[in-house]
């Protein structure tokens, strides 16, 4: 009897998510499921791939070496899959899911939403907020934006326009006092946490002598705005974000901030097909327009 392929995945699944149930919930089938195709792959291989024990099961030193030879194997047969989908349709009708910030969703991509449509765009698209790396790979998005170049041959990032970063606060926080006159080592303070990765401008806060003036991490871009709008204290926010608000005053810094530096993410074997490279090229045009 030949290995089912899905078997192998099951383990992969294990290894990556660490119990059981979480493994059967990447996979999208029951925990019996998974338990019983890893009793069959075993039984075929003759070894013990995984230790059950009272607190969930965890992999074997042998199921960690099969998992890991068996990774090449899944990736080409989601390959296989991928390019079968695509030549079944002709074109791409289904959803070209695209995942990214709060921030690149909610203020980028989809007030530019129109300029897909005029583009020629006959297909939906799902802007997936989320601040997560995604799996490419195992196609949980074709397509995502994030503020760190990735690792891994089979993925192709390209680097978008910089985002431009400011301090912000409300009239009533400066209650009259001159915007070039502030001392933010005194001020409150809200910025970024580190949900996004270590970004470039938390490093520069460090070094500004700035972190005992934060009072409030988050990584919500909303959350700063209206954080500042309240007058709660001076917001760190993309520069033409707190523009379009007309309700805030930017503050002159000591020493220029790190831009932001976004990347496009999409797998080497997406990257050409009709529909994605119409979403790509619309993604650069939308930030070159901020």
């Amino acid at each position: 009897m030949a290995i089912d392929p899905q078997d192998l995945n099951d383990l992969i699944a294990i290894r990556d998510a660490g119990t059981l149930s979480a493994a059967a919930k990447a996979r999208g089938v029951a925990v019996s499921t998974v338990s019983r195709r890893i009793e069959t792959l075993e039984a075929m291989l003759g070894v013990q791939l995984v230790d059950r024990r009272t607190d969930g099961v965890r992999l074997t030193q042998n199921g960690l070496a099969i998992a890991e030879a068996a990774e090449p194997l899944a990736e080409h047969l989601l390959r296989v899959r991928r390019l079968a989908a695509s030549l079944s349709k002709g074109a791409i009708t289904v959803p070209v899911r695209i995942s990214a910030t709060e921030f690149v969703i909610s203020d980028v991509l989809a007030p530019a939403l129109n300029r897909l449509w005029e583009s020629g765009a006959d297909f939906p698209v799902h802007l997936q907020s989320q601040a997560d790396v995604v799996s490419l790979a195992g196609r949980d998005a074709d397509l995502a934006i994030r503020m760190v170049r990735p690792e891994g041959a089979s993925l192709y990032a390209r680097r978008l326009a910089d985002i431009r970063l400011g301090f912000f606060a409300a009239p009533d926080y400066l209650a009259g006092r001159s915007p070039a006159e502030i001392d933010l080592r005194s001020e409150k303070l809200l910025i970024y946490d580190e949900s996004y990765g270590r970004l470039p401008e938390l490093d520069w806060i460090a070094r500004q002598g700035l972190s005992d003036a934060v009072v409030m991490r988050t990584g919500s871009t909303r959350g700063l705005l209206t954080a500042a709008q309240s007058g709660a204290g001076i917001a760190l926010l993309p520069s033409a974000f707190a523009a379009r608000s007309g309700a805030l005053i930017s503050i002159p810094l000591p020493a220029g901030l790190p831009t932001r530096q976004p990347w496009l993410i999409v797998h080497r074997d997406l990257r050409q097909l009709p529909a994605v490279r119409i979403v790509q090229k619309w993604i650069l045009s939308a930030f070159a327009a901020l």
